[in-house]
């Protein structure tokens, strides 16, 4: 009889959500222009075919897809981060018509909600120091 195979270790090395766009000097109007993302690369199978795409900003990972059925438009993405005040500041002076995003405290932490022209949401969120709660 042959033993069990030992299952194989599991190691996770990141997670990117992938958030639907549809039109792309839009996305980058807001992922580049007021997010402050840099885009890292551009993928099309050949010239006119949809955008696939990846932004970044300070360890936030985001792959942007024009691809019917990559995903659903108005997703949330969630962030733990440290500051978020800085950050609300930094979006706040910025000449962006379109959102002027608040700072919300709940039994997590402050929070920073931003949503793209496509209706998806990053939620930015600092957690409350170590054993606070509200």
């Amino acid at each position: 009889m042959t033993p069990p195979e030992e299952p194989a270790q599991l190691t996770v090395r990141r997670t990117v959500p992938v958030f639907r766009i549809f039109d792309v000097p839009t996305a980058h109007d807001f992922y580049v222009g007021y997010l402050g993302c840099a885009i890292d690369w551009e993928h099309r199978f050949e010239p006119g075919m949809p955008l696939y795409t990846q932004v970044s900003r300070d360890g936030l990972v985001l792959h942007l897809s024009e691809h019917h059925g990559d995903a659903t438009p108005g997703s949330t993405a969630y962030v733990e981060l440290t500051g978020v005040r800085a950050l609300h500041a930094e979006l706040t002076a910025k000449d962006y018509a379109y959102q002027r995003p608040g700072l919300e405290e709940d039994e997590f932490g402050t929070g920073l909600v931003v949503t793209d022209p496509f209706g998806n949401r990053v939620r930015f969120n600092e957690p409350h120091p170590e054993g606070r709660h509200n």
